[in-house]
């Protein structure tokens, strides 16, 4: 099997076409960590936390924003980069498991599907801010946040080209 391949089969349209796979991690007892986001434009912070994340658990599966999705909480300039060319990205990060799509605002149905162990998000949320906290917790999850690397978002380093290029 190719390298590609190998990452092409981490990424899943939807919960339907994932649910077998996350069924056979949770009976063999693996850990599954569970994180979201856009990554519109993937950088150092996002792997930094990624990284991070997968380090709690044995499996981490990424919820990834359609471009429906991004472009109704981003504004319709977003995403930067189309949703396979994101899942594709993420899914080569060899500590990334699963990357599943979804077209809702929030992951909170993703997550009420797959009921992972952990919940991750950064630091700049608070445990209730969290979409899906509660479900979680009520299954006996926990939910974690990271610290995220200053200086590391996509808003900063779409603002530094555009001074850039001034």
């Amino acid at each position: 099997m190719t390298n590609k391949e190998i990452i092409a089969e981490k990424i899943f349209p939807d919960f339907k076409s994932f649910a077998a796979t996350v069924k056979r991690w949770k009976k063999s007892g693996d850990a599954i960590v569970f994180t979201n986001g856009c990554f519109d434009l993937v950088h150092m912070g996002h792997v930094d936390y990624l990284s991070k994340a997968a380090d709690m658990g044995d499996r981490l599966i990424i919820g990834l924003n359609s471009d429906q999705s991004v472009r109704r909480l981003k504004g319709s300039k977003r995403p930067y980069i189309d949703e396979q060319a994101r899942a594709f990205l993420l899914a080569g990060l060899f500590f990334v498991d699963a990357v599943v799509l979804f077209d809702e605002d929030t992951p909170e149905m993703l997550i009420s599907q797959i009921l992972p162990d952990i919940l991750v998000k950064g630091n700049d949320y608070g445990i209730k801010e969290i979409a899906g906290h509660e479900t979680v917790l009520s299954h006996g999850g926990k939910v974690e946040t990271i610290s995220l690397v200053p200086g590391y978002s996509t808003s900063s380093i779409v603002e530094k080209i555009i001074q850039n290029h001034e």
